[in-house]
């Protein structure tokens, strides 16, 4: 696999992806919050920054793009045609069914609107048989939560969540904040009895004992131990149930918000 994935901790929770073709020595960055931690790991790779994804639009994801361009005034700034205007540097305007590339490879974009109305996904599919695929979802899906709903109707995100659980199982999803153990103690308040849910919440507390990241997750864990992605599972249902699926998920936002 030529693109290589460096995880990299930025602002008080965030993470910034830069994505390495080691072949070619270039570098591409999903939601630089801030350039800092970018520059210094170009430097240790000697790589040359050629592309930032955006997914969206907020602060924390594109607050570094300005002193990337600065530093590589040639950068191509990729974001949602909807977010036109709200990203920094932005020159390509992409929308659901467009295509990217990068390292010989290429992802589909995926509009996932909810958290924001111009929220996008990138998801590289698998390059083999023995590959996962790997899904950059910005804030629509965190380790056993989801994003705040701040645009559109909760059907809407909830069908955007739903578009990426039909993903493979061992699709690893690089989600954008370590939120994980904050969002496991919701989980285990509304899902009791989820054996794999108490299973991951004590190998989470001990990853983050030891300093290390619980991103990437998985679609096939999310499934197993993520409210947002249970909502209509039996369980999620006993103790939240309204009359349509949309009002279910809705308020399993709202119970989180308040908790």
């Amino acid at each position: 696999m030529r693109m290589q994935i460096h995880q990299l901790p930025a602002l008080r929770d965030n993470y910034i992806f830069l994505l390495h073709d080691r072949a070619t020595g270039t570098a591409a960055v999903v939601d630089p919050g801030e350039s800092a931690p970018v520059l210094a790991e170009l430097r240790r790779l000697d790589a040359k920054l050629v592309t930032i994804f955006n997914t969206h639009c907020h602060r924390d994801h594109v607050g570094g793009n300005q002193g990337l361009i600065a530093a590589f005034p040639d950068v191509v700034v990729y974001g949602s045609a909807v977010d036109r205007g709200r990203i920094p540097g932005q020159q390509v305007f992409l929308g659901e069914g467009d295509r990217v590339e990068f390292a010989g490879q290429s992802a589909a974009v995926l509009a996932v609107p909810g958290h924001l109305d111009g929220h996008i996904a990138y998801y590289f599919a698998p390059e083999g048989p023995d590959a996962a695929g790997e899904l950059f979802s910005g804030d629509v899906i965190f380790g056993a939560g989801c994003g705040r709903l701040f645009d559109g109707p909760a059907l809407l995100a909830m069908q955007s969540i739903d578009r990426l659980r039909q993903l493979p199982d061992d699709t690893r999803i690089w989600c954008a904040h370590e939120y994980t153990l904050a969002n496991l103690k919701f989980a285990i308040a509304i899902d009791p009895t989820n054996v794999d849910l108490q299973q991951y919440a004590i190998e989470a507390k001990a990853m983050r004992d030891r300093g290390e990241p619980t991103v990437p997750t998985t679609i096939g864990r999310e499934k197993r131990i993520n409210p947002f992605l249970r909502w209509d599972a039996a369980a999620i249902r006993q103790v939240v149930d309204r009359p349509t699926p949309a009002a279910t998920f809705a308020e399993l936002r709202r119970l989180k918000e308040a908790f």
